[in-house]
């Protein structure tokens, strides 16, 4: 796929919840995926936010399983890894 060009090409989609404590968990977390190409939305109820806003991340509120969606058809094991500290049980 050339970039730019997503017309057409289904992109895979891996899920896991996450949970944040406080407000550095999420700065933490941000610094984390923004390292990643992937499309990735933080969803709770209704309300959906880009994975690499802070500011839409605390809207979600805190001590909560938020859902983690990345799209991606490539192995996303790396980002897992890094991230495992905020999966929520």
């Amino acid at each position: 796929m050339e970039e730019g060009d997503s017309k057409g090409v289904i992109e895979e989609m891996q899920e896991l919840k996450v949970t944040f404590r406080n407000p550095n968990d999420v700065l933490d977390f941000v610094s984390r995926v923004e390292k990643y190409p992937f499309n990735m939305d933080l969803s709770r109820g209704s309300i959906v936010v880009d994975a690499k806003s802070l500011l839409g991340i605390m809207n979600l509120g805190f001590n909560e399983a938020v859902n983690l969606k990345i799209y991606s058809d490539e192995n996303c094991e790396a980002l897992f890894t890094d991230i495992e500290k905020f999966t929520a049980a």
